[in-house]
């Protein structure tokens, strides 16, 4: 059967395809401190190897592209959306366990971004988020009632979590988006920039998968770890690249990950993918996985 005849468009895959484009290329992006990349220097750790993440991560697309075509039908940020994206996205955890397992914050973002990207195609990143924050509003009333790592982190330490993050509007993700045109201006070549959208996030977000593996003090360091790169020039510029390589080395030696950092900028890269594409008048853009060479 065709993609019309499930009540899908081919804009609905080509947008979902798009958002799982963006996840790989965050996969791909190195070095990613404490996050798995190329490398796999994390890999023991979060017994998941980059390959098998690569994987996983095509499981996604037929999920999001069920949250493009349902949010497309709905046409409102209701809750009625929020809770057909909610079952949608547990179906699809199932499906991305199966194929090696990964993501889930990955597709708590891009779930909400891909659904409001359908709602208003063609609208800036900030509306967009705005339009994500709407969905996040609402409770899903069918989840589980058992609670996850990340929200008994979030009510241990009154941190936003995920949920927090999407239901302010993605404040991180928007800050990340104008780090990453900042130092694509300023000449950085493109994976120096994405790393700086990166550690932009890191920096101020409270990652409750850092609280939960290092508590508030080891938050702290990672995010002043992340604030001195960027205050040393950011990873284009040789005093950042070795403040980059020093918070490279202690996160992986201590085998702490901010992991919610990792999802964040896949949202990033999404947007920003989408936003290039529309400057560029074109329906999607190529998929760029550019990996970094360090210097010597």
């Amino acid at each position: 059967m065709t993609g019309t005849q499930h009540g899908y468009h081919r804009e609905d895959e080509a947008l979902a395809r798009t958002a799982v484009d963006a996840l790989v290329g965050q996969l791909a992006l190195a070095p990613k401190p404490g996050l798995p990349d190329p490398r796999d220097l994390t890999a023991r750790a979060t017994r998941r190897d980059h390959s098998s993440l690569r994987w996983s991560a095509g499981a996604l697309l037929p999920g999001l592209t069920a949250m493009a075509a349902t949010a497309r039908r709905t046409g409102e940020p209701g809750a009625r959306l929020r809770a057909d994206l909610g079952a949608i996205g547990r179906s699809t955890e199932h499906t991305v366990a199966l194929a090696g397992g990964g993501h889930r914050g990955a597709l708590w973002t891009l779930g909400l971004l891909v659904a409001a990207v359908a709602l208003r195609p063609g609208a800036a990143p900030t509306e967009t988020t705005a339009l994500a924050k709407r969905i996040a509003a609402h409770p899903d009333r069918r989840a589980p009632r058992r609670p996850s790592r990340g929200s008994t982190m979030s009510a241990r330490y009154g941190a936003a979590g995920a949920r927090g993050e999407a239901r302010a509007g993605f404040p991180h993700v928007r800050r990340a988006l104008t780090a990453l045109t900042t130092s694509r201006a300023q000449g950085a070549p493109e994976p120096q920039a994405r790393l700086d959208a990166l550690l932009t996030v890191m920096c101020t977000l409270q990652d409750t998968e850092l609280l939960y593996t290092a508590g508030p003090m080891g938050l702290r360091h990672v995010q002043a770890g992340a604030r001195g790169v960027l205050d040393a020039g950011g990873t284009a510029t040789e005093p950042g690249e070795a403040a980059l390589r020093a918070l490279d080395t202690d996160l992986t030696e201590r085998t702490w990950t901010p992991r919610g950092s990792g999802a964040l900028l896949a949202g990033v890269l999404f947007l920003d993918a989408l936003r290039l594409a529309g400057a560029r008048g074109t329906a999607r853009p190529a998929p760029t996985h550019p990996r970094p060479e360090l210097r010597p």
